[in-house]
């Protein structure tokens, strides 16, 4: 087994400017020192669908980029300093330029977009590669995590590619890993030294359809004179992960299946990043499928024995380690605060706070921090039904049982006018206000067939939706928040185009032939973690 330090100087993602940080610094366990001693993290670390996680280390901070699909702002970046609580800093991408459709222009792209990411250091910069599967694999480059990030540059144009890996070997050359649409095989090109392009056709390095069907998302490592290429296999609900190794980059390559469900209840363990703290512990990030909550992330300790890694929970003598409930804290440098990634707004700054991405890129002329101060205003554009709308605002879920409420100003509604809130998935559930000729009534809407509520004849209206694992519930208030009234049915949530359902914040107007266009003026929006009821999914 080689040394920690020997590792480091092969982790691709680690710049040796942190590195000398980090071997200036005492390593210690948490067996050592006092405040870690006793500390435990438990599993999910990030009830949240932040699906296809990647991450690296830079000194004592971690940073994890995943896969955003059809939301933008594209790729969050979440930062932390000791693997278990993290918060939100920004975006890779600010906008898909790669087709009219991602403007919802001659069609949409839902489930389509950024595919999983991988995140690297080399050289003095920051890169993350990620896969359009209809436009090809993208680059984006920058001196900081926090940006500012280049626009992404076509490494390997056209439609199929999937899950793309760079890694830098210690002689320069640069190689580019991924698989095709649909996973696998996996492919290795020669790559620029900038990694702005590949130099070849690239060659089939693994398929194996009978043990290793459906493999995807690899990422490439190199420790002790071994290459090794980390992929899950086997689909997103049920499948494992699997690592690869060979003493040459084009193989051949042997493989272990290094972490499966095992005797646990985490279905499909897999898919993610290894990572290693400053005292050289070896730690894997991945994703668990939960229904309509997407895929949630936990963190699970590796150990290596004869140059394999054993991801988990594993035996004496068994190399296939199963999901941690329950573990010592990493031992780091300096803990994080015990915080979440962020939720409620109240709209007072001049830009967007961290969490929210917009469905489809939005238009940039119809929204505005600034019209009203301490107000999110949404002008009005005409859309046949909720997932055609522009301008609808998301976040993620960060808890399994959670309540959203929004305030909103209704004065300036136009005839043919919706606004509301939404759990953005397939069901298209929402409660909105709705401008008739006139008047103002609350509807709720599931699957387009629509219940009406009671008129408004308040300014201000309260909406809130209750997420309970896989279930939510609607309701209103006409009395600034003192009562809330149920308006419509249970909606059964759904994963949807990849991804967990939302919470939303639209405003559209339903009537092609509308004379006029309002706007609503959205105060604030609060998240609040509740307890969960654990019923049935």
């Amino acid at each position: 087994m080689a040394s920690s330090s020997n590792f480091r100087a092969h982790f691709v993602g680690l710049c040796f400017a942190a590195l000398l940080v980090a071997a200036s610094v005492p390593a210690f366990s948490a067996e050592k020192h006092p405040s870690t001693e006793t500390a435990t993290y438990k599993n999910p670390i990030l009830f949240a669908d932040y699906s296809d996680p990647d991450l690296i280390r830079n000194g004592k901070d971690f940073y994890l980029v995943a896969s955003t699909f059809h939301f933008v702002p594209a790729i969050p970046i979440l930062k932390s300093n000791d693997l278990v609580h993290w918060s939100i800093i920004g975006h890779v991408v600010s906008r898909l330029t790669m087709s009219p459709a991602y403007d919802m222009q001659g069609g949409q792209k839902y489930g389509r977009g950024v595919w999983a990411p991988a995140v690297r250091f080399h050289n003095g910069l920051f890169y993350v590669y990620f896969p359009t599967p209809d436009e090809g694999v993208f680059m984006s480059s920058a001196p900081r995590m926090t940006g500012p990030w280049s626009e992404p540059v076509a490494v390997l144009a056209g439609p199929g590619y999937e899950d793309p890996c760079p890694f830098w070997d210690e002689d320069g050359q640069a190689y580019l890993v991924h698989s095709k649409v649909g996973a696998g095989p996996l492919i290795l090109h020669r790559m620029s030294p900038d990694g702005k392009t590949v130099l070849d056709e690239g060659k089939e390095i693994m398929r194996d359809a009978k043990n290793l069907p459906t493999l995807e998302g690899p990422k490439m490592y190199k420790r002790n004179g071994w290459y090794y290429i980390f992929a899950p296999y086997g689909g997103v609900p049920v499948g494992a992960q699997a690592v690869l190794r060979s003493r040459t980059i084009y193989g051949p390559y042997e493989y272990r299946t290094v972490l499966a469900k095992g005797n646990t209840d985490i279905n499909g363990p897999h898919q993610g990043g290894y990572v290693e703290t400053a005292d050289g512990k070896g730690w894997f990030v991945h994703f668990q499928s939960r229904g309509a909550h997407g895929r949630i992330v936990h963190l699970e300790p590796v150990r290596w024995e004869d140059d394999w890694p054993i991801i988990g929970k594993a035996a004496e003598g068994v190399t296939t380690g199963e999901p941690v409930p329950e573990y010592a804290m990493p031992a780091v440098l300096k803990p994080t605060p015990k915080e979440k990634p962020q939720t409620s707004d109240e709209f007072d700054g001049k830009v967007l706070a961290p969490m929210w991405e917009w469905n489809h890129n939005p238009v940039n002329e119809r929204w505005s921090l600034t019209e009203r101060r301490g107000f999110l205003r949404l002008h009005t554009a005409f859309s046949p039904d909720l997932f055609h709308a522009r301008n609808t605002l998301t976040e993620c879920l960060q808890d399994e049982a959670a309540e959203i409420t929004v305030r909103m100003d209704l004065e300036d509604l136009a005839p043919g006018d919706r606004a509301g809130l939404s759990l953005l998935d397939f069901s298209k559930s929402y409660v909105a206000a709705v401008q008739g000729n006139g008047s103002t009534r609350l509807v709720f809407s599931d699957k387009d067939v629509e219940t009406e509520g009671p008129a408004v004849t308040s300014r201000f209206v309260q909406l809130r939706a209750r997420v309970d694992g896989d279930h939510a519930t609607y309701s209103y208030s006409l009395d600034n928040g003192a009562t809330f009234t149920p308006l419509g049915a249970d909606v059964k949530l759904a994963f949807s185009w990849w991804k967990g359902a939302r919470p939303a914040v639209f405003a559209f107007n339903s009537d092609p032939a509308a004379k006029r266009l309002g706007n609503i003026d959205i105060d604030w929006v609060h998240y609040t973690s509740v307890a969960a009821s654990h019923r049935d999914r």
